[in-house]
């Protein structure tokens, strides 16, 4: 039996003129969008990723609408935010391209680049973003570069080399987009990306590691990750080329592995694929943030860490010594489940339970007293000797030692330290 093409449950049969039109409008369902179809300019169409999503059964419930109008896209742009209450962003002026956020739709507005829509269409980066659905009543999709062809063989095909070299980001956006949607890279598009994958250290930093994130949060993201890598894409910002052992076992199962929810899974997974890897000045050579940066330092520390141990599997953080293992906790309160996803599944539940739990004292440290309690009641000045007496009661309280609800026991431990420490 062939294999089901993507687009079988939406393709009518042949000779239904205007079927196929009338199933993606129902799957769009304009009527929910914040503006009409007809209150926006004549000529103006659909295109990009919402007529993709809609062919291949992947609509979101707030899908991006990307819309070519034939011109003034900016002041389109503010005049329906205006209207509708939203905010309007020129992402391009010279281009006449502007972004409307409202209720939390986006609509990305953009000048027709060209005489005619097959024009614009051709200047784009793939043939499955390169179909349109002109918005006034009776238009047949436009499908000047074969994205319909494609998509029923299952496959991302470049419109051309000289478009993905327009802009070089498109290069790591078609691995992106090929296990985001599913498709196969065409022979000869993955010929190109390869061939080019130098031209993407030209791109900002930060464009490049939006494109990751997404990549990262695919189902199949540590592959696209690991394909990536193997291109050479990630070169000029050193990424770890040695990554793709550890992405192996951040498969889209890992959190059911470990029992995360799905809220949890949907920040973890992505966090933990981020963190095999880019190292931390990886992410900043992206510019990603300095809590990205943090983030993937401390995941790929304790990783190390945990791995140089060589304990039995499901005993790693056992193993470790209790002034390390509170730094552990410390370090990686936010985003333990991050660490878990690539340890071995055996033992962790446990640690996901305690982690749960935010009142444990060793997986939320925190001192029984606070600082100017302390301060005050055993005379002490704000320095280092007060902060190393909150390390040493913080220490005390996550392994037991100490209760957060008696303040007598706390004072009392806390002088016996300073006069063991005075000598």
């Amino acid at each position: 039996m062939p294999a089901r093409s993507p687009l079988d449950a939406i393709l009518p049969p042949e000779g239904s003129a205007g079927e196929l039109e009338r199933r993606l409008w129902q799957r769009l369902r304009p009527q929910a969008w914040p503006i009409p179809p007809g209150a926006l300019p004549q000529g103006t169409a659909l295109v990009g990723g919402a007529v993709r999503d809609a062919l291949l059964g992947r609509l979101a419930e707030h899908p991006d609408l990307d819309l070519v109008v034939p011109a003034g896209a900016v002041t389109l742009g503010r005049r329906l935010a205006d209207q509708l209450g939203g905010t309007c962003v020129v992402l391009d002026a010279g281009r006449d391209i502007a972004r409307v956020v409202v209720g939390g739709w986006t609509i990305d507005l953009a000048r027709q680049e060209g005489q005619a829509l097959s024009d614009d269409l051709g200047r784009r980066d793939f043939s499955a973003n390169a179909i349109a659905l002109p918005l006034a009543a009776g238009s047949r999709l436009l499908d000047p570069t074969g994205g319909l062809a494609a998509l029923r063989r299952g496959q991302l095909v470049a419109v051309s080399e000289g478009n993905l070299l327009d802009d070089p980001l498109r290069l790591l956006r078609g691995i992106r987009l090929r296990w985001e949607l599913e498709l196969e890279l065409e022979t000869g598009t993955r010929a190109w990306i390869g061939a080019h994958a130098a031209l993407l250290g030209t791109v900002a930093g930060e464009r490049v590691l939006s494109e990751l994130q997404r990549l990262a949060a695919a189902g199949e993201g540590q592959r696209g990750l690991a394909q990536a890598l193997e291109l050479g894409l990630l070169n000029p910002w050193g990424a770890d080329r040695e990554a793709a052992g550890r992405l192996a076992l951040l498969d889209r199962e890992a959190p059911e592995r470990l029992g995360l929810s799905a809220v949890e899974g949907e920040v973890a997974l992505p966090l933990a694929r981020l963190a095999a890897l880019l190292p931390a000045a990886a992410v900043a050579a992206l510019r990603g943030s300095r809590r990205l940066q943090r983030q993937c330092e401390g995941l790929r520390r304790w990783w190390q860490r945990l791995h140089d141990l060589a304990a039995p599997a499901g005993q790693e953080l056992d193993a470790l010594p209790e002034t390390e293992r509170l730094e552990l906790h410390r370090d990686l309160e936010a985003t333990l489940p991050a660490l878990l996803l690539a340890l071995p599944a055996a033992g962790t539940s446990g640690a996901l339970a305690r982690w749960r739990d935010g009142e444990d004292p060793l997986f939320h440290p925190r001192p029984p007293l606070d600082g100017d309690r302390l301060r005050l009641a055993l005379n002490l000045p704000a320095g280092p000797e007060l902060g190393a007496l909150l390390r040493h009661l913080t220490r005390e309280r996550a392994f037991g030692r100490l209760g957060a609800a008696d303040a007598e026991a706390t004072l009392a431990a806390a002088r016996r330290w300073l006069d063991e420490r005075r000598g």
